[in-house]
């Protein structure tokens, strides 16, 4: 009997590859497989694949596991792909961070939009639709789920340039939802919502328990200043404009021009960590990632423990449902065919049910009108850097950040083309594709 094929592209990562081969592990019924682990880095290549066989020892399981720098060499025949890849992020982050805060635009992650996570779809989108070509070529039924951010660019790209299925899967739906259930004081099984947008801003439209709007409760806690605190710009959008959003305080407020712009706002709405604080992806990144190649040799060492509960990224959901018949439901990136009546063509997140048959994304309706206005507005800058990626038109990611909420509300369109052309001159190394 055939057993699933489980290819990790960018598995040397390590972060999502161990968690996912973990969690796929804790399924049951689910007891025998292939996972192929692929990345560029054959040492961090061979500690992924030490953990690996480490967690398919203990889970007493007859997965295998195989592991190559070349992509070709694993991917045909695949059922799924997941894709954790990352493009020249390490000579590039610093980069991405102070040539934009001399133009006056702060960032605190920079990863997925703005001056940062623009050049980041361009670093890392061409190297990606390769992989989804191949994909498509030697594993054309394989589901494809898309981990790398910045999410909505590389989804849309993928599905723009293949007829793959393919899925961007993201952990803030599903954590922001248990936050929420914190703030309320209430357990988390008794809350039922509604949530759709797009990536990193999509909206809790319905907050209920057993029948009773949670919101008016929401707010009232809000008030508190030791909950507030710990949310500040998440809970002052929810104030202002109605609704909860699904990014931290400190990413979402890289999205929107309101907390930003100025040296006082940030001060007054952004706090330290991932509250808000300038600078923070690019100044602990590297040692973030690090420390993990670290954590994962000491657990190979048996120094450290290693943990083998089943976490609540969608993955491993997806698998079972696909494989065990066991129906789940995720939100997912997808493209918008109509499941959110007032958002256009691009990349949203909806809920999706999954079985047998694969992802069939659920009609939302319509998001309250103010809502959507922001979502549109970064679907557009989605819609021309794919533009760019697929056409190999720099000038159009160029207008991508003319058009990006925050650089607009800061910079004049002068010193925006100022600041993409010293952030491509900079970075010219990494995006030779559009030679």
């Amino acid at each position: 009997m055939p057993v699933p094929k489980v290819t990790f592209v960018g598995a040397g990562s390590a972060v999502f590859a161990r968690q996912l081969i973990t969690d796929i592990l804790a399924v049951d019924g689910l007891d025998a497989g292939i996972f192929a682990l692929v990345d560029i880095d054959a040492t961090r290549l061979e500690l992924a694949k030490k953990i690996a066989e480490r967690l398919v020892e203990l889970s007493g399981k007859r997965w295998k596991v195989e592991a190559s720098t070349a992509r070709l060499d694993v991917i045909a025949g695949t059922d799924y792909v997941i894709n954790s890849i990352e493009v020249a992020g390490l000579q590039n982050v610093r980069r991405d961070y102070e040539i934009p805060l001399r133009y006056g635009v702060d960032q605190c992650i920079g990863d997925t939009i703005g001056p940062g996570g623009i050049f980041k779809a361009l670093r890392t989108g061409p190297a990606w639709l390769e992989i989804v070509a191949d994909i498509e070529r030697v594993a054309p039924h394989a589901v494809v789920m898309n981990y790398t951010n910045p999410m909505s660019i590389l989804t849309l790209a993928a599905l723009k340039a293949t007829d793959l299925q393919v899925v961007g899967l993201c952990h803030s739906v599903q954590g922001t939802s248990r936050q929420v259930a914190e703030y309320l004081d209430i357990p988390y099984e008794e809350m039922t919502w509604r949530c759709a947008g797009i990536n990193h801003n999509a909206w809790f439209t319905t907050l209920n328990h057993y029948g009773e709007d949670l919101y008016p409760r929401l707010r009232e806690r809000a008030r508190n200043p030791e909950i507030y605190e710990q949310d500040p710009v998440r809970f002052e959008v929810m104030r202002r404009l109605g609704a909860f959003v699904t990014e931290s305080s400190g990413h979402f407020s890289e999205y929107v021009p309101y907390f930003r712009k100025r040296p006082d706002l940030i001060q007054k709405y952004t706090r330290a960590g991932y509250l808000g604080e300038s600078g923070f992806y690019a100044n602990n990144w590297p040692r973030w990632r690090h420390a993990n190649d670290e954590l994962i040799a000491s657990m190979l060492r048996g120094d450290a423990p290693i943990p083998r509960e089943r976490g609540h990224e969608y993955g491993s959901f997806i698998v079972e449902a696909i494989e065990g018949g066991r129906p789940a439901s995720i939100h997912g990136n997808v493209r918008n065919e109509g499941w959110i009546d007032n958002l256009p063509d691009g990349c949203v997140e909806v809920e999706c049910d999954v079985d047998r048959g694969g992802i069939h994304p659920c009609h939302f309706g319509s998001l309250p009108e103010q809502l959507a206005a922001l979502n549109r507005a970064h679907m557009a800058v989605h819609e021309l850097i794919v533009e760019a990626l697929l056409q190999r038109d720099r000038n159009k990611a160029k207008y991508a950040l003319m058009l990006d909420p925050l650089t607009a509300a800061v910079c004049s369109l002068e010193e925006i083309d100022h600041l993409f052309e010293e952030m491509w001159s900079a970075e010219r190394e990494s995006l030779t594709a559009f030679d």
